[in-house]
């Protein structure tokens, strides 16, 4: 098994339009104003970004992230990382009843070189860090939405 690698899945049920979820996620620049371990966004180019974030554990990690897949017909959003982190992510948002489900996929291997020496101890710690990170992020998008 490695050890830092990971893969995450998070399901958002979410009370607004597939359309306006999408919109909302698609502004990456927002997401510091409505997830709070979001620090940092700042956009290079069109496609491109540094992004860092922070949980409960106290480290930061900083990433590069590229545009891989933006296609509002499909709901689907997809970037690649580099930096602290490398690999991928990717929101699907479907419409679920009356609302939206906006899925999270991610598929990374930790590269900054603490997280990597603290592996195998720290894997359940760091899984539930980003639980509580992501548990925060839909807490934030919910508010966002209704403040929309």
């Amino acid at each position: 098994m490695d050890w830092t690698h990971y893969r995450f899945r998070s399901l958002w049920p979410l009370p607004a339009p597939p359309a306006v979820v999408y919109a909302a996620l698609e502004r990456a620049e927002d997401y510091p104003r409505w997830w709070p371990q979001v620090r940092t966004v700042s956009r290079l180019n069109d496609t491109t970004g540094v992004i860092t974030i922070r949980s409960v554990l106290p480290y930061d990690m900083t990433f590069t992230v590229h545009a891989a897949r933006r296609d509002p017909a499909a709901g689907v959003l997809e970037i690649a990382m580099t930096g602290d982190i490398e690999g991928w992510a990717r929101w699907t948002v479907t419409a679920a009843g009356t609302g939206t489900l906006a899925r999270y996929d991610q598929a990374v291997d930790v590269t900054k070189p603490l997280l990597r020496r603290l592996a195998v101890p720290g894997r359940p710690f760091f899984r539930a860090n980003h639980r509580l990170m992501m548990r925060a992020g839909r807490r934030g998008l919910l508010a966002h939405l209704r403040a929309v």
